[in-house]
């Protein structure tokens, strides 16, 4: 048996930061309009562990974990006109986005900043790091996510 897969997801905090996530408990992480970004949410499972990143703050960096707990539900704000995630090529017959829902875990212990991470690990190990990336969704090996985690708690 192998346990579960681990991803990184970004979320600028004054659109949604790991304090709102730990009022709200669960939340659908909604809104990604990059096709690789969704497609590694399509690859995720129940139960696979995420850490949340707080993205274009000064700094940048790791702020807590959480959890998968529902897969391959659509979008709902493709449909609406008045979201920024509005897609009007997008329809209920064939809707081009979906979610997940994810369950807050715990905020880090210890911040864990962009930085730092470039010092820990090379694109390669943590494509997070690597110059240019913008993907708000990314792959972690879990090598590297059990380094992180001893970092952060």
């Amino acid at each position: 048996m192998t346990g579960p897969n681990y991803w990184l997801m970004k979320s600028e905090p004054n659109a949604y930061s790991i304090e709102d996530l730990k009022k709200d408990g669960v939340t659908l992480w909604d809104g990604i309009r990059n096709y690789q970004a969704r497609n590694f949410m399509r690859r995720m499972n129940i139960g696979d562990k995420i850490f949340f990143y707080h993205s274009n703050c000064k700094p940048p960096g790791i702020v807590g974990f959480m959890e998968v707990v529902g897969l391959n539900i659509i979008d709902p704000t493709q449909f609406k006109k008045e979201s920024v995630y509005y897609d009007p090529k997008s329809s209920h017959e064939k809707p081009r986005w979906d979610c997940v829902k994810v369950k807050y875990l715990f905020k880090a212990e210890k911040f864990l900043s962009l930085s730092e991470l470039k010092i820990l690990f090379n694109e390669k190990e943590l494509l997070l790091v690597k110059k240019g990336n913008r993907l708000s969704i990314i792959p972690v090996e879990m090598k590297i996510a059990k380094l992180i985690l001893e970092k952060i708690k």
